[in-house]
């Protein structure tokens, strides 16, 4: 089976279950999604919707963030994994914010340069607060394509360029999301058969499933 036909029945089998993509962090505009974004990494997005409101009393804004103290944004998240660096990153992309004009834009080149902000988290902020069409692409979605033989799996580069080729455009800001979604109900890292999977049963390789049944 080719990918574009892989990828079709894969999407279609993604909608039947999801039919609405709620976004997981809780936020009220592009600066409150990217905050949470940031503080996502390595980190559950429950624990990270248990520690933004706290955060956002005191900081929801750039200019209210950049304000306040490290250490004082430090002790709000330092249930967060990382807290010390991403409490750093927080008030410095504050800053940048408030020297570029004090809002969040949807342009690329001012996302990634904001501080502990890489293309996974402008892709996320695009495509969620934006709607402009992005794949980001986490563990879920680089383990999943690789399982489902949708891409090689070789870095998470490649793997989003793979997604993007074989999913419709007006499709990515929905899919990345359901992707995301199965792969927690459905689709863990360990311990799953991918015989007895609703997509991986049919789409993985046979080398693939006799590799992760060792």
């Amino acid at each position: 089976m080719k990918r574009l036909e892989k990828a079709e029945m894969i999407g279609t089998q993604l909608d039947n279950l999801y039919p609405k993509t709620p976004i997981p962090l809780d936020h009220n505009d592009p600066y409150s999604l990217l905050v949470a974004v940031m503080l996502s990494a390595q980190t559950t997005d429950k624990k990270v919707n248990q520690v933004t409101p706290n955060l956002f009393a005191v900081a929801d804004t750039p200019e209210k963030m950049a304000s306040l103290e490290v250490s004082v944004i430090q002790n709000i998240i330092r249930e967060i994994g990382l807290a010390p660096t991403k409490a750093k990153n927080l008030k410095r992309m504050a800053e940048q914010i408030q020297e570029g004009g004090g809002e969040v834009i949807p342009d690329w080149e001012f996302l990634e340069s904001l501080a502990g902000v890489g293309h996974k988290t402008a892709s996320v902020v695009m495509a969620q607060a934006f709607g402009i069409p992005a794949f980001p692409v986490d563990t879920h979605i680089h383990r999943l394509a690789a399982r489902w033989g949708l891409s090689d799996g070789r870095n998470v580069v490649k793997t989003e360029r793979d997604l993007k080729a074989v999913f419709p455009e007006e499709t990515w800001n929905r899919r990345h999301l359901q992707i995301i979604y199965f792969g927690r109900e459905y689709c863990p890292a360990r311990g799953h058969d991918l015989l007895s999977c609703s997509i991986c049963g049919w789409a993985a390789t046979k080398k693939r499933i006799r590799d992760e049944s060792r």
